[in-house]
């Protein structure tokens, strides 16, 4: 009895732990059937007509644990970074990579290519298949482009949900943004407003003796070369250099953003209240995808790294040229808190109901141009050693392509540990 026992025990053991290390053999992945017609609808009709599973479901098909999941309604839903430190032993799989030569106003295909990959690969070959794309701006979704979920019988869908506001991300970015470029300008206007211990009386509140710095305002101090942890100890120079940023409004690199073509705010002048008076600045607007916060978005490798490269952003110039950081203006670590969620990428589905990756979503002639690195991380876990991961790299092969190599090199992964392909094609239009 006692032997029975202690065999029950560790088959469930055994069971647990190739649970928890995701496995490693196929999926037990249901596709979806498709129900192709002459002619061939539109892409939304085919979109509409299909029904997809449960995220739930997919999730527990490919190895995602319940506790690793987030679920916004069923269609959708946020992976937990977990996944990548529990499969952190499992080797990654293949890696393909998706290219267009040159890009034109009307897109080239690259993600009809990656949505018809990899059903073929999984719903048909039965191959464990990640695509990992980008979550598209509404600017393009409104203009001559459009969508960005594929074509035909080869899409993400819900095509509305991933072309419109998806989990939220591209929301949380805008307010990031929009937050540091509110806290520019109001700390020009209240140091151009306040003598320097008044200002630093509002940085650091409270009675003499019971105030303490935060640990971005230690930070900054540490920068500057004052050795100090005490409030209550500094000296006036020292005052004035901790608490005067001393912007160069002409240097300002850093704009509001807006998720919509709007080119009557691309340039527009601010500080025109009557409690604003004599602190009037020409700045603009951008899209907000084309923010800095989207490029850290797509590069980051956990939300410590990300903290990081969000208060290493350069927003201008000091008058004597030095450059001022989102961490001098104490604003980074709220701008992480909105990014918490953004963080995780979004499981999604294609027509025959195979999972997709969505993260991130910066433009290729700006920025790097690819998804982003943990979708990629998290993807090449899930599907195992022999599995695939389809990735899209944006714009043209001499920008995305190229950025999606440097990605590889300098930021992520061991060339020698990844098999890799690429798939470039060149489209009539761009000829």
């Amino acid at each position: 009895m006692t032997v029975c026992m202690l065999m029950k025990n560790t088959v469930i053991s055994a069971a647990r732990t190739l649970k928890q290390g995701g496995g490693g053999g196929s999926w037990n992945l249901t596709p979806l059937s498709l129900h192709p017609k002459d002619p061939v609808p539109t892409d939304l009709e085919i979109a509409r007509s299909q029904t997809p599973k449960n995220i739930a479901v997919l999730a527990g098909e490919i190895g995602i644990l319940p506790d690793e999941l987030e679920l916004y309604g069923n269609k959708k839903a946020k992976v937990s970074l977990h996944v990548i430190k529990r499969l952190n032993s499992k080797k990654d799989g293949k890696y393909v990579v998706v290219a267009g030569m040159t890009p034109t106003p009307l897109g080239e295909g690259k993600s009809t290519t990656v949505m018809g990959l990899v059903q073929a690969l999984g719903a048909h070959l039965k191959k464990n298949t990640f695509a990992c794309i980008r979550q598209p701006s509404q600017g393009p979704t409104f203009g001559i482009k459009g969508g960005a979920a594929g074509g035909g019988y080869s899409q993400v869908i819900p095509m509305e949900d991933f072309n419109l506001h998806l989990t939220g991300d591209i929301h949380a970015i805008t307010a990031a943004n929009n937050l540091l470029a509110a806290q520019i300008d109001t700390r020009m206007y209240h140091e151009s407003t306040q003598a320097d211990k008044a200002l630093y009386g509002r940085l650091v509140p409270g009675k003499p003796g019971n105030r303490k710095f935060s640990q971005i305002q230690l930070n900054r101090l540490r920068k500057l070369g004052i050795n100090k942890t005490d409030p209550d100890t500094l000296i006036d120079e020292e005052i004035k250099q901790f608490s005067r940023l001393n912007i160069d409004p002409k240097t300002i690199t850093w704009s509001r953003v807006l998720d919509t073509n709007d080119r009557f705010l691309r340039e527009i002048t601010i500080g025109q209240s009557p409690t604003e008076a004599g602190h009037e600045r020409v700045t603009g607007f951008k899209i907000s995808v084309a923010s800095e916060i989207m490029a850290v978005l797509a590069l980051t490798t956990d939300l410590q790294n990300m903290r990081e490269r969000l208060g290493r952003m350069v927003v201008g110039n000091d008058f004597n040229k030095n450059p001022v950081t989102a961490e001098d203006l104490g604003v980074s670590g709220a701008l992480t808190v909105l990014m918490k969620d953004a963080i995780r990428p979004t499981l999604m589905q294609t027509l025959e109901g195979t999972p997709v990756m969505v993260h991130a979503g910066p433009f290729a002639n700006i920025a790097n141009g690819n998804s982003s690195i943990l979708a990629d991380k998290i993807a090449l876990k899930l599907v195992g050693e022999d599995g695939y991961v389809v990735t899209e790299a944006g714009f043209g092969a001499d920008i995305g392509l190229e950025m999606n190599h440097f990605l590889l090199l300098f930021f992520s992964y061991d060339f020698s540990t990844i098999n890799q392909s690429l798939i470039n094609f060149q489209e009539w239009r761009s000829l």
